[in-house]
């Protein structure tokens, strides 16, 4: 019973399916964690930044006269 263990451990050592999604997982995984943290950690100057970028937007748009050119 333990020989037959072990044969099934070392085949499932060897097979290799699902070894290049797993790669491509732990790729993605690797860029979106370091994005996350930082979008945690810089949340608030983000955030006014975009408030800032959108009010400025919004300031532009309603003083725009479509009849001046």
């Amino acid at each position: 019973m333990f020989e037959r263990a072990v044969n099934q451990l070392k085949r499932l050592h060897r097979d290799e399916r699902g070894a290049e999604g797993l790669e491509k997982l732990l790729i993605i995984a690797a860029i979106v964690l370091p994005l996350l943290g930082l979008l945690i950690v810089f949340r608030n100057e983000i955030k006014e930044w975009v408030a800032k970028i959108w009010k400025d937007a919004r300031g532009e748009a309603e003083t725009w006269d479509p009849t001046i050119q």
